[in-house]
């Protein structure tokens, strides 16, 4: 590819309903106390277990497995692994901000093949006058990766790790994370690794 990469910033080209910024959906979820109504936000993100396939000599060399690794990448707020996230803009579909995440954070480009899941959680970096609690739901999509770029946008500030399924569990940063990847990731692994996503 031709051209730098530049990593989308700023909430100019985010998406707004009611003051509220929306990240790859949203829900609100609304509740009346007295005669005020009072809303709970959730945003929504998109995030993406990117994978590959690795070959594993058997038997000195005779035979070869193929075994699956995930990309991690570390965090720039604490310690612990993550997998690439990100927000939904105006331009684009939640499947595109994930493969944006992908190239932006991770520097990986490749094919989204299944939907694993939405997985809830909080987040005390995400709150905000927009979503006091931070809450937060994760669609999660499964990545192929087909090319691992030398340069990219979050370089600086990202470190990519690939590892083995159980390696991955333990450095989950986040329980949901681990959830997904244990219940998510690794079911559709186990039932045959079936592509769900159609190329666009």
């Amino acid at each position: 590819m031709s051209g730098l990469l530049v990593a989308r910033t700023g909430r100019h080209q985010q998406r707004y309903e009611d003051g509220y910024r929306l990240i790859a959906g949203w829900a609100r979820m609304g509740f009346l106390l007295g005669s005020v109504l009072l809303a709970k936000v959730k945003r929504d993100m998109t995030r993406c277990i990117p994978f590959k396939y690795r070959d594993v000599e058997e038997d000195g060399g005779d035979s070869s497995e193929k075994i699956v690794e995930v990309l991690m990448i570390n965090s720039t707020s604490g310690p612990g692994l993550l997998f690439p996230k990100g927000g939904w803009e105006n331009d684009e579909t939640a499947k595109e901000a994930a493969v944006r995440e992908a190239i932006e954070e991770a520097g990986v480009r490749g094919d989204l093949v299944h939907f694993l899941g939405c997985y809830s959680f909080k987040s005390k970096t995400l709150q905000d006058e927009f979503s006091p609690e931070g809450l937060c739901r994760a669609a999660m999509y499964a990545l192929h990766v087909k090319e691992e770029l030398d340069s990219w946008p979050e370089k600086s500030h990202r470190e990519r790790s690939w590892l083995t399924i159980p390696k991955a569990i333990e450095c989950c940063r986040h329980p949901w994370m681990r959830d997904a990847l244990e219940k998510g990731f690794s079911e559709w692994c186990h039932h045959g690794m079936i592509t769900t996503i159609a190329k666009d």
